[in-house]
């Protein structure tokens, strides 16, 4: 059976440069990135990726209240791909729509909060809220989209780590493919900022960055990078059978052609770049493509000494011979979003199809020699022969690897 073809058709964003994709793009190739301080419980000031979406475009104040603040993202991000899918939503049937939410952890949040609260009471448990179990269920970020689109079809959360955001489009995919939806919203989500226990796990790992400079603290493959900057943010997109979207003469982004998941089996945090190689390798497989078919390798790259490393190794097996494959990333502007991350470094390169610009790595003044890959795209953006094809990694602690594909559209 011929699988059908799967396009993108809306992209819904907040970022900590930007809150909607022509913000966020534009803030890419002009080099302007988006780390602030703030105050972080028990540990004073920290480094971290704020977003500024309003929240109460699409809920009402009670709603925030008794929500959380990564329902409060996949609301926005999901209005905001529908809107701009064009699509009547009004009149799909909603037992025909998914909403598939990839996230790297949830309810720790809440959790830490609700405790900090009943400790001013002398742990008081009557004090502790009812809204404790929804707000903290895995499934709370998808949940929350769907009472607020009221869609009645499959809305569940992909916990896959810092891998998340590829996976809920996969997933998307595979529903759509398989006939058990019509209409997918998918993609992933972070609240990570608005928990201390990320922030201390990273600095007791050595792990978190420093720097003078908030908005050069995020530092990929430069040979002074220290560490990892937490960030919140999401980026949700819709995705649709090509037959259905034509029918309805939607704007198409690009076709997902290609996917590959798999795991390291080796180590709790260091990557594994013989594995990841493979999910690469695989991934071209899937989309009948060589490696330089690729014009835009979007690097999963955090800022962290070794991982930075691993992965290149990984892209240097791969894509050794591939004159015309740039390689960039988007962490030194926003951070690491966590489970939005491989969501949005995506959608910060989805345009390139339109304009064939390849937005920069910034923060690099001096590259670590053992970073060195061919066409690393260096703190200004560079004009491509053409851009047909972008690989996007996103990789996760306890070795999960994935790789998604995205061509140009074309009949």
């Amino acid at each position: 059976m011929e699988l059908s073809r799967i396009v993108i058709t809306g992209v819904g964003l907040t970022a900590p440069n930007g809150t909607n994709l022509s913000e966020f793009r534009n803030n890419l190739l002009k080099g302007v990135a988006g780390i602030s301080r703030i105050e972080m419980r028990y540990m004073g000031e920290a480094l971290a990726g704020v977003c500024d979406f309003d929240p109460l475009k699409y809920q009402r104040r009670k709603e925030l209240r008794v929500g959380t603040r990564a329902g409060s993202i996949s609301i926005y991000c999901s209005r905001e791909a529908v809107e701009d899918s064009g699509i009547a939503f009004e009149a799909l049937d909603k037992d025909r729509v998914g909403i598939y939410v990839g996230i790297t952890e949830h309810g720790n949040v809440e959790t830490e909060n609700e405790i900090y609260n009943i400790s001013q009471f002398d742990y008081d448990t009557k004090f502790w809220t009812h809204h404790h179990n929804p707000r903290t269920v895995a499934n709370n970020p998808a949940g929350e989209a769907s009472l607020n689109l009221k869609v009645t079809g499959p809305a569940y959360t992909i916990g896959a780590a810092c891998a998340a955001g590829n996976l809920g489009l996969v997933h998307a995919l595979q529903m759509l493919q398989l006939g058990e939806v019509d209409f997918a919203i998918a993609g992933g989500v972070s609240e990570s900022i608005h928990t201390f226990g990320i922030f201390a796990g990273f600095k007791s790992q050595g792990a978190l960055a420093e720097h003078e400079d908030p908005n050069k603290a995020s530092r990929p493959f430069d040979l002074a990078r220290n560490g990892i900057v937490v960030s919140e943010g999401g980026a949700l997109y819709t995705l649709e059978r090509l037959e259905d979207a034509q029918a309805r003469g939607a704007k198409v982004y690009g076709e997902i052609v290609g996917y590959h998941v798999n795991s390291d089996a080796t180590d709790y945090v260091l990557p594994n770049p013989e594995r990841q190689a493979q999910c690469m390798r695989a991934a071209l497989k899937k989309a009948n493509l060589e490696p330089k078919d690729i014009h835009i390798v979007n690097t999963h790259a955090t800022a962290t000494p070794m991982g930075d490393i691993q992965e290149c190794d990984a892209i240097k097996q791969v894509f050794a011979d591939c004159p015309e494959t740039y390689v960039n990333n988007t962490k030194g502007f926003i951070g690491h979003a966590m489970g939005a991350a491989g969501a949005l470094e995506l959608a910060g390169n989805l345009p390139s199809f339109e304009d064939n610009v390849v937005h920069p790595t910034i923060n690099i003044d001096e590259l670590d020699p053992k970073c060195q890959i061919p066409n690393l795209v260096v703190n200004e953006p560079i004009e491509a022969k053409r851009v047909d094809a972008i690989l996007n990694n996103s990789f996760g602690m306890l070795g999960i690897n994935s790789a998604l594909i995205v061509k140009r559209f074309s009949d």
